[in-house]
């Protein structure tokens, strides 16, 4: 889980207007963080399948809302992979 101040931190970093949280780019902010955190998690934690499972379930949410913004907004899915680092 993230911290309250980290995660709305994350939301003022990529929010469109001043009472977003729920735009993808949020999402997809939140997701990643939490993301990246369940893979450090697992560099110790070899055996913690229930856990991985939670990752692959985040990784495919992830992945539709990046498909959904790829769709509707393509500069806007490219200034969030940009932005987040997600492709290499």
């Amino acid at each position: 889980m993230l911290a309250r101040e980290k995660k709305a931190a994350l939301i003022a970093d990529n929010r469109r207007a001043d009472n977003d949280t729920g735009s993808p780019e949020v999402q997809i902010a939140i997701l990643s963080t939490r993301i990246g955190e369940l893979t450090e998690h697992f560099k110790t934690h070899k055996k913690d399948h229930a856990s991985r499972r939670g990752l692959l379930m985040m990784v495919s949410k992830r992945r539709s809302l990046l498909d959904y913004l790829r769709k509707s907004d393509t500069e806007r899915y490219k200034a969030v992979i940009q932005k987040l680092g997600i492709r290499k």
